[in-house]
């Protein structure tokens, strides 16, 4: 092979990890069908490189005939024996037929076949390496964009991040190192693809339990997950040792495993909430800080009803819907928040009430109820402390200003006496 050819095969076997007896094999293959093009339909073709000068030869294996029907089959005695003095009629003799120019073709059938074998093999390899990395975090460099997918380069691979898992907030530059998940090597189009994600939720878990200790031994169990890419996210979590915090283990000491995770994720808020077999609590923590008044669950529609003040409304369903919207899919329920509405009594509601109380009591006319009210005499109790001359000043009383109070004195004696039983007949 000339010294191009060996230095690419040096090349590729060092920063592509490909086998050099695979793309040797790659580059005889190669010159064996540039030789067949070449040369023709010769019989038993071989191409044979000379390792000191890197000139590229053809020898094909022809018979010795009396009668040369096919030159490419056969060798007259006279130029066998111009190669091989005692040849004789069907002996086998190997000759050059190496064509004008072949050494500037085969090397050129060569590099082409290098590298599609170093394409294959790359494909291959991302199977082999990679079929066991799915779930991993793994760090690339954004190499360019085709449309709005990212192509990342991992050294001796590149990889896929599709527009479906970017995350919308973010913007990449080329150039720029970013950590993302693993989710699938599929085959595509031109051969297997590393997918990978920023905008799965197992992105999320995969930080926690690179980040929280406990998380990874087994401690602390991550019960479920709602996430808006870019936006909000709710993880709840559940600790198998009742002396560990688990939300606490997951914040940190100040905050600082939890304010890493949320540096990664550029900002993105990150609810952690402790995981509870009872529906109602579990609802109740996950709206938090939202203050909730009363929960109805429909254990049929698998939907909850929840009543919250009308100060508290905003709060509980969050920006857009998302804290009901992520609380439903973290819970599995379906959210229905409302506002509880303090029914309030109108002023002539209020006066109507209190005049059908007046008018209720013995010896009061309704006329005379409507005008104690509308002269601010409402209750019973006020009558008792109004003035009798007060009264009469109302044109509607007048003279019946003391019977009025009479009615109100014997109205609040009989209230106050003591219920009699009645003795039971003989």
């Amino acid at each position: 092979m000339n010294a191009e050819i060996l230095a690419g095969l040096e090349f590729y076997e060092r920063e592509k990890g490909i086998s050099r007896d695979v793309l040797v094999a790659a580059v005889q293959e190669a010159m064996l069908s540039a030789a067949k093009k070449a040369v023709g339909p010769a019989r038993d073709l071989r191409v044979v490189t000379d390792p000191k000068t890197g000139d590229i030869k053809a020898f094909a294996k022809l018979i010795v005939s009396e009668k040369v029907i096919s030159q490419h089959d056969q060798i007259s005695v006279f130029d066998a024996r111009r190669i091989k003095s005692d040849a004789k009629v069907g002996d086998e003799i190997e000759k050059e037929v190496t064509p004008t120019g072949f050494g500037r073709v085969a090397s050129q059938f060569a590099k082409q076949a290098l590298m599609q074998k170093i394409r294959q093999a790359e494909k291959a390899l991302i199977f082999t390496e990679f079929k066991d990395r799915v779930g991993d975090i793994i760090s690339g460099t954004v190499r360019r964009f085709e449309r709005s997918d990212v192509i990342l380069d991992l050294g001796k691979y590149e990889a896929l991040l599709p527009n479906r898992e970017r995350v919308p907030t973010e913007e990449y530059q080329v150039g720029e190192r970013i950590r993302c998940y693993v989710k699938a090597v599929e085959e595509g189009p031109h051969g297997p693809e590393i997918i990978l994600s920023r905008a799965d939720p197992r992105f999320i878990i995969k930080l926690f339990q690179l980040e929280v200790s406990e998380i990874n031994d087994g401690t602390i169990e991550i019960k479920g997950i709602a996430r808006e890419p870019g936006f909000r996210t709710k993880m709840a979590v559940y600790s198998r040792d009742p002396k560990v915090d688990p939300v606490g283990a997951c914040v940190g000491m100040r905050g600082q495993r939890v304010k890493n995770i949320v540096r990664e994720l550029n900002n993105e808020k990150v609810d952690v909430i402790p995981w509870s077999a009872d529906v109602k609590t579990f609802i109740t923590k996950a709206l938090e800080p939202a203050q909730l008044k009363t929960i109805t669950l429909d254990e049929v529609r698998h939907r909850v009803k929840i009543m919250v003040g009308e100060d508290q409304l905003s709060l509980a369903i969050g920006k857009r819907g998302q804290n009901a919207r992520l609380t439903a899919r973290l819970t599995g329920w379906e959210v229905d928040i409302d506002a509880e509405h303090i029914v309030t009594k109108g002023f002539e509601e209020k006066v109507a009430e209190a005049v059908e109380q007046l008018a209720s009591i013995p010896g009061v006319t309704r006329e005379q109820a409507d005008a104690l009210v509308h002269a601010g005499l409402t209750r019973i109790e006020d009558l008792l402390s109004a003035e009798p001359a007060d009264i009469a000043e109302i044109p509607q009383i007048g003279e019946s200003a003391a019977a009025v109070l009479g009615a109100a004195r014997a109205e609040a004696d009989r209230r106050l006496l003591p219920a009699v039983e009645t003795p039971p007949k003989s």
